[in-house]
């Protein structure tokens, strides 16, 4: 394939805008080369400024459920569009998708929705920080809730007490009240909350990892959170920003039965547009302005085209009784594909999958958590990604990303996807 014009506009975006990219992962920068620059996009097909076509496992980080231009979702917007593009004042839309989330999700009572899965986590944190009257959280080492400052922290030299900034711009001061864990490590939870006691505000997870690749937690690990959480007057919160709506009509609360105190949304959540969310029960939500102390808020936050991609999705959703099942069988004919691929070229690797999501390790320990996600074999992955490109297959720049199954993918465009990994496997 040829990347010319990708190549060209890489260059002029370099000049303007750092990096050439307005997000770092799109980069290239873990994989190299020179990023696709994508031109159009339509049900499980993106397609690049050079004319090429990939069968497409990011579909936008997640959103694309259903596939690229999903007829309703691109009525929806049009329709609203004609109306008027932002109003900044209350539209009866926002209420109708808060409705229909709320109905879908279990554990909920009010929702508010703001314009990102980052400002969703944010302003979760800051709720529960207001709720408790104490100021630490716990969140888990590999588990990504997006670049505000609470979440920007590493491990320090000593952990159980205190974390670091991992990028400049975060202070000790901001680093000092988040606390790291270990995923699917339940005593190390309990170690941090021993030694922190009657501090900890919340302790925020992905309750499916999807930013180490896709890690499920083990068994009994999210049921002792819940416990450890109640033990000690925790706030539990969910950011299902990738997993909600997706892994279930009602996310994992409702995929493995533990209710979360604060979820957090995104991704689906906005069919495509830039949408997040946050919700709760009523006593935690009141704690919001205009109602309670706690203050949030956002001119662009229930934006009338969003909400109509948002409402225009759920309602998909909703009324596919068959959606979930669907899906789940195409990721485990794919998982079963690749793993027979790689097998029979002696290819060192794991995968771990649950429900729509899949990932590729090359490792040959299971990866639990995000020390052994690190110990795969990067220069494989390297050669794997530009491999797949090669036989037009788009897969994350990064080996510490999930790939996200639409339905819109066929069993054909599966089968292609099997075959382009039997090809590069010979490489690898």
């Amino acid at each position: 394939m040829l990347y010319q014009r990708s190549s060209a506009l890489f260059k002029d975006a370099q000049n303007v805008i750092p990096g050439g990219v307005n997000s770092p992962v799109r980069a290239f920068s873990a994989v190299g080369g020179t990023p696709i620059f994508a031109k159009s996009a339509k049900g499980a097909y993106v397609y690049d400024e050079d004319g090429n076509r990939f069968i497409d496992y990011i579909n936008s980080w997640g959103p694309m459920l259903l596939g690229h231009a999903f007829p309703p979702v691109v009525d929806a917007v049009v329709e609203k569009t004609k109306q008027g593009t932002s109003f900044g004042m209350p539209t009866a839309i926002e209420t109708e998708i808060a409705e229909l989330a709320v109905s879908m999700v279990p554990n909920i009572d009010k929702i508010r929705f703001v314009n990102s899965g980052t400002e969703a986590c944010m302003s979760a944190i800051r709720l529960a920080r207001g709720y408790t009257k104490k100021d630490k959280i716990i969140k888990f080492s590999g588990c990504y809730h997006g670049h505000s400052d609470s979440f920007l922290i590493a491990a320090g030299s000593g952990a159980i007490t205190f974390g670091t900034p991992n990028s400049p711009g975060v202070t000790q001061g901001t680093a000092k009240d988040t606390l790291l864990a270990t995923y699917n490590d339940i005593e190390n939870v309990k170690e941090l909350v021993a030694a922190n006691k009657d501090t900890i505000a919340a302790i925020i997870i992905e309750p499916v990892a999807g930013n180490m690749g896709c890690i499920p937690p083990v068994d009994g690990f999210l049921e002792g959170l819940r416990a450890v959480c109640d033990a000690n007057d925790i706030l539990l919160i969910f950011d299902e920003v990738m997993t909600g709506f997706r892994l279930a009509k009602g996310g994992v609360q409702e995929l493995k039965n533990i209710n979360a105190d604060i979820v957090c949304f995104g991704k689906v959540v906005g069919g495509g547009l830039p949408v997040g969310a946050f919700a709760s029960r009523n006593e935690i939500m009141d704690y919001l302005a205009p109602n309670g102390p706690v203050y949030q808020a956002g001119t662009l936050s229930g934006n009338p085209l969003a909400m109509a991609a948002g409402l225009a999705m759920l309602k998909a959703v909703h009324d596919d009784d068959d959606l979930m099942s669907r899906l789940a069988e195409k990721t485990e004919y794919l998982h079963k594909g690749i793993a027979d691929a790689l097998n029979k070229n002696n290819v060192t690797h794991t995968i771990n999958r649950i429900g729509s999501m899949i990932s590729v390790h090359f490792s040959e320990a299971a990866v639990v958590d995000f020390d052994s996600a690190t110990k795969g074999n990067n220069e494989t992955f390297k050669k794997f990604f530009h491999g797949m490109l090669k036989e037009g297959v788009y897969i994350a720049p990064s080996a510490f990303e999930t790939w996200f199954i639409t339905d819109a993918l066929t069993y054909e465009d599966l089968n292609a996807t099997i075959t382009a990994v039997e090809h590069v496997a010979k490489t690898l």
